[in-house]
C-alpha cells in the first residue's frame, strides 16, 4: 500500500513539475446557454489535463476571414471551428495539421458517423474531428393537421404538395415554408442524379437532371401557391415561419427544436424524414469539426483538448441537453437520440444525407446559386435562365481565382 501510494505521489509530483501550456481555441458565437454549456465542458478538460490551460475567444464577426487572416499572419489560434463548407479550401492551403498519426486504436474512430468525418478529410487525409451535425428534417404542426383530417406526416413530395393544398388558407396562411438557399436545395438537385459541383469543383446545378428538383419547388410556389418564403409572411427564418403560424409545415434542422420549445412553447409540433423525392430519401447535413493550426507550438497539448472534446466523455458532455447531435455513434445511443421523438427523424437521416460542401470556392457557386434562384422562384426568369446565370458566372469568378 504504502509503494502505491509512493508512485502515485511521484506521478502527481510529475505532473506538477511540467510546465502549465496555454493553448487558444476559438469558434463563432453561438447562444448563451450553448456558450455557458462549452465553458463547463472546457473547465471539466482542465480539471483533468492541470497542466493545460484552455484560453477561449468568440470571433463574432467574418469568422472565416478573421481566421484565415490570422493564418498567414501566423497569429492564428491553436485549435479552431471549421465549417465544413469551408473545410476544402483550408484543407488544400497547407495550414492544418493533419491529425492521421495522432489518432490511436484507443479513440475509436470507426465511432464517427462515417459521412461527417469524410467532410473534413482531403488526399488521405484526417484535418478535423466533426463535433456535432444536424440534418434537415420536416416539422409539422399537429394542430393544423388534425384540423383537416390529417393523422400523419407526408412520406414523398407529391404527398407534401397535396398535404399543402388542403392545409394553404386553414390555420395557416401557407401549407410548406419553403428555404431556397442552396443549402437547403442540395438533395433535391440529388434527387434526380443533379450535382451542386462537378468532380473538378465546378458550378453543375444548371445541368436537366438538376432542374428538375429545382422545379418542384418552382411548381408549388408558383402554380400550387401553398407555399411561402420568409420574406413573404415577414419573418427572418423558417423556424420562425412555422412558430408564428404562417405555414404548417416546414422543413429544419436541429436547431428549430429549443428555439420553437422555448420561444413558442404553444406550438404543438412533430417530426418525420423529410419527404422522398424520385423514390429517393434525402437530406442535407451540416457539421463543423475542430482542427489543428499546423503553426502551433502545442501539437501535443492541442490533439488532448481536440481528443477530449471529440471523444466519448466530451462529445456526451457537449451535446447531452439536445442543443447539438452527437457524431459518435455510441454517443447518440447512449443518449437515446435514436428513439427520441423530436430527433430521431434527425439523426435517421445522416446516412443518406448530402453534405454541405460545394469545393474550394464555396462563396462563388453559393452567392450565385441563391441571388439567381430567387429571381426564378418570384418569376422574373425561367429557372433554367436563371440555373444557367448563376452557373456560368460562379465558374467564371471561380476561373478567375485559380
Amino acid at each position: 500500500m504504502a509503494i502505491a501510494i509512493a508512485i502515485v505521489s511521484c506521478h502527481h509530483l510529475a505532473i506538477l513539475s511540467r510546465p502549465l501550456v496555454t493553448i487558444k481555441l476559438s469558434g463563432w458565437a453561438g447562444s448563451p446557454i450553448e456558450q455557458k454549456l462549452l465553458k463547463q465542458v472546457l473547465q471539466d478538460f482542465e480539471a483533468q489535463h492541470p497542466v493545460i490551460k484552455v484560453k477561449y475567444e468568440v470571433i463574432s464577426d467574418q469568422y472565416m476571414d478573421v481566421i484565415k487572416t490570422r493564418l498567414v499572419g501566423e497569429a492564428a489560434p491553436d485549435v479552431f471551428y471549421l465549417d465544413a463548407l469551408e473545410a476544402p479550401f483550408l484543407m488544400s492551403q497547407n495550414v492544418l495539421e493533419p491529425l492521421d498519426t495522432y489518432i490511436t486504436p484507443e479513440f475509436d474512430l470507426g465511432d464517427f458517423e462515417e459521412n461527417l468525418l469524410n467532410s473534413f478529410q482531403y488526399q488521405s487525409h484526417i484535418y478535423g474531428l466533426p463535433k456535432d451535425y444536424s440534418t434537415l428534417a420536416l416539422f409539422y404542426n399537429q394542430k393544423a393537421f388534425s384540423n383537416v383530417g390529417l393523422s400523419s406526416p407526408p412520406t414523398t413530395w407529391d404527398e407534401l404538395r397535396n398535404y399543402s393544398q388542403r392545409l394553404t388558407g386553414k390555420l395557416n396562411k401557407y401549407g410548406f415554408g419553403e428555404s431556397i438557399e442552396l443549402a437547403r436545395q442540395g438533395y433535391k438537385i440529388k434527387a434526380f442524379s443533379g450535382q451542386m459541383i462537378d468532380t473538378d469543383g465546378y458550378a453543375a446545378f444548371a445541368s436537366d437532371a438538376s432542374l428538375q428538383g429545382l422545379q418542384l419547388v418552382i411548381d408549388q410556389y408558383q402554380k400550387d401557391r401553398t407555399s411561402a418564403q420568409k420574406s413573404d409572411v415577414g419573418t427572418s427564418s423558417g423556424s420562425e415561419m412555422f412558430g408564428q403560424n404562417k405555414v404548417a409545415m416546414v422543413i429544419e434542422g436541429n436547431w428549430a427544436i429549443p428555439y420553437l420549445t422555448a420561444t413558442f412553447p404553444q406550438i404543438d409540433f412533430a417530426t418525420a424524414e423529410v419527404p422522398s423525392i424520385n423514390n429517393k430519401k434525402g437530406t442535407m447535413v451540416f457539421t463543423v469539426a475542430y482542427v489543428m493550426n499546423k503553426q502551433t507550438q502545442h501539437k501535443a497539448a492541442a490533439w488532448e483538448l481536440i481528443s477530449y472534446l471529440t471523444g466519448k466523455e466530451g462529445m456526451e458532455k457537449w451535446t447531452g441537453t439536445g442543443f447539438a447531435l452527437p457524431t459518435r455513434k455510441s454517443v447518440a445511443r447512449k443518449l437515446g437520440y435514436e428513439q427520441d421523438r423530436l430527433r430521431s427523424p434527425l439523426v435517421a437521416g445522416v446516412n443518406y444525407a448530402t453534405p454541405w460542401q460545394v469545393g474550394k470556392n464555396p462563396s462563388a457557386i453559393v452567392n450565385n446559386f441563391d441571388n439567381q434562384f430567387v429571381s426564378a422562384m418570384l418569376g422574373e426568369q425561367t429557372l433554367k435562365r436563371a440555373m444557367l446565370q448563376a452557373q456560368n458566372a460562379a465558374n467564371q469568378q471561380i476561373q478567375a481565382m485559380e
